[in-house]
Formats: structure tokens, C-alpha cells, sequence
């Protein structure tokens, strides 16, 4: 399989990504959340770096720096889910991949995040436009950075 960095130098005005390089990043973003979703939160954050930032417009503490803090953060949300019987499910769309000069991505898509009551209705959680910074390590696509923003926050 070949690196998925483009062989010529583009920028990030540059339209669009080779259409190999773009389904890889819609393959990444499906098995990141599908990890997520499965309840494997240790998996999940394997898929960021060792300094990875997150941020997310409705926490109200500071962003989560690094992966393990990723990880903390995310095995408590699946404990919470747990003791809640509630399936979490998320929805990725609209992706916008735009190559950089140094062989990393930036990306822009929408998320919906739902939320299932075991026997009862769906519910919509929330609807974010996330943005993230992939980097390439041994191989495989990692977040370096996610910044969320929840429709009806201001910020797109």
C-alpha cells in the first residue's frame, strides 16, 4: 500500500485531496469512531498522539492534553454509559480534507452524536463541527489536535 502523502507538494488553498488519500481519512474516521462507540476507549485513544490537544467548546475546564488524559477522560464517559444503559453512536459527515505542506492534514466535518436508552428512543446528544490536525506516525493517521464546536455555541 502506498504513503498516503501526496507525491506533489500542495497547499492548503488547493481544492481537493487524490480521492486514495481521501477515503483513507473516511476509513480512519470510521474506525475512530467505531472504537469509540464499541466502548473501547483505550483503542480510541491510541488513535491520537502522545501530545494530542482536545478541545471541546462545552467542557468548561481546560482542553485534555496528551493521550493518556484522553484515554482518563474516556474511560470514565464509558463508565458513565454503562451505569446509564445507554448506547452512544456517532455519525461523521461533510468532510472537508485539506493537505499541508508538511504532509499532515487539516480537517473540517460534522458530527451528530446520539444517544440510545437500552429499550427506549433515540436521541440527538448533540450536533459539532469538529476540526482536527492529522499527522502521519509509523504508518498510520493520528489526531494531533480536535477542536469541537456544538451548533449554537457561535463558532463554526
Amino acid at each position: 500500500m502506498s504513503d498516503s502523502t501526496p507525491s506533489t507538494p500542495r497547499t492548503e488553498a488547493d481544492p481537493f485531496v487524490p480521492a486514495e488519500l481521501y477515503s483513507q481519512v473516511q476509513q480512519f474516521y470510521a474506525r475512530q469512531m467505531g472504537l469509540l462507540d464499541d466502548g473501547r476507549p483505550d483503542d480510541w485513544a491510541e488513535t491520537f498522539t502522545e501530545d494530542a490537544v482536545f478541545r471541546e467548546a462545552s467542557r468548561l475546564n481546560e482542553p485534555l492534553r496528551g493521550r493518556v488524559a484522553i484515554r482518563d477522560s474516556s474511560r470514565a464517559r464509558k463508565q458513565r454509559l454503562d451505569d446509564d444503559k445507554i448506547d452512544f453512536r456517532h455519525w461523521l459527515g461533510m468532510i472537508d480534507v485539506r493537505p499541508q505542506t508538511d504532509g499532515s492534514l487539516h480537517t473540517r466535518s460534522y458530527a451528530l452524536a446520539m444517544r440510545v436508552p437500552r429499550g427506549g428512543a433515540l436521541d440527538i446528544f448533540a450536533s459539532v463541527v469538529c476540526h482536527d490536525h492529522l499527522v502521519r506516525v509509523d504508518g498510520t493517521w493520528k489526531v494531533a489536535d480536535r477542536d469541537l464546536h456544538h451548533d449554537g455555541s457561535g463558532r463554526d
